[in-house]
Parts: structure tokens; sequence; C-alpha cells
């Protein structure tokens, strides 16, 4: 979608996209929570296009059915198969050291249900690929979204977990029943 339909729709509903934080790097991953609605999906897209950036989203395999599949492949869409061990991590790392430009967006939660753990995939590909970690969320309660932070890796995955989830617990969800703020790492 482009920036001015993406702008013109979250207007129209009520939406507005903080655009304070002023990104230069040209590959990050992304990480978009809490994720409790189809919604967070459109929105995050529509917020990404609003500030310029082409971003690449992992989504289950079973979403890219006809007529869906193409424009979830042109808009960046990678099927991931949720049934199979797969080598996502190393894949998508590989993915990022051969292109110039690569954003991967991500939901640490990987459904839209109330989980106890968060997928820690998102921190392993920003520490083997070097790789700072946008911060992203979707605020129902004020109808806001952005970027709120760029975080890098320490490598201490616990501690920066813990500053994580204490930035998330100030968001509010499309279904706060189906959100866990304080979820663990897995």
């Amino acid at each position: 979608m482009s920036r001015v339909i993406s702008k013109f729709l979250l207007k129209l509903l009520g939406w507005r996209i903080d655009e304070e934080l002023f990104l230069t790097e040209k590959k990050a991953v992304a990480i978009m929570a809490p994720h409790t609605s189809n919604w967070d999906f459109f929105l995050a897209k529509m917020a990404f296009d609003v500030v310029g950036l082409k971003v690449g989203f992992l989504i289950k395999k079973e979403a890219f059915f006809f007529p869906f599949a193409g424009w979830l492949k042109r808009e960046g869409g990678i099927p991931v198969d949720r049934r199979k061990k797969t080598d996502l991590v190393n894949q998508i790392v590989e993915r990022m050291d051969s292109e110039e430009e690569f954003i991967i967006a991500i939901t640490p939660e990987g459904t839209r249900s109330p989980v106890k753990y968060w997928k820690k995939g998102f921190y392993s590909i920003a520490v083997k690929a070097n790789l700072p970690i946008f911060i992203g969320y979707i605020d129902y309660k004020r109808k806001v979204g952005g970027i709120a932070k760029v975080m890098y890796p320490t490598g201490n995955m616990q501690k920066d977990f813990e500053e994580i989830v204490a930035f998330y617990k100030t968001i509010t969800p499309r279904h706060p029943e189906k959100y866990i703020k304080a979820p663990k790492l897995r």
C-alpha cells in the first residue's frame, strides 16, 4: 500500500503514527507487540508504510491462499510452517546478509492467543546478524502506533528482554484479556 493511502486510512480510523524517532538503519529486526488481533497486522503494515519503511514479515503459511497469497508476498510476507522445525533464524540471517536493506517484523508471541512465553527468534536474529531491534507498538487505548525505541542487543538476553517487557506493560492491546503482561522467554 502507498504511504498516502495508509496515512489516509489511519486518519479515517482515528489512528496516528508517532514519527518522532528518526530511523536511519537499513537493516533491523522490528518486534511488534502485543499481538492479540488480526487488526494488529493491518495497522502495523500501514504504520510502516507511513514512516517509509519497507518491511518483511513472518506469517503462518495458511494465510497464503488465493486471492491473498500474491498480495501478501508483494507486501513482504514470508510464509512460516509452524508445524515443522525449520532453520528459520538462520534463513532470515542469510537473507539479511544478502540484501542491502531489509527490516523483518516479528510478533514475539507467535500467535494472537494468550501465551506465557515469547519466542526468542527475534533476539537470535538480531544478535547473529548484528542488528538493532526496533521496539514497535500499537496502543489501542491511545490509538497510536510507532517505533518506541531502537535497542542494540547487549548479548545478555534476559536483561534485554526484561527491558522490552517493561515497555510493553504500558501498551494496551485490542484484546487485553489475550495478553499476558509478564511473559517469559522460551
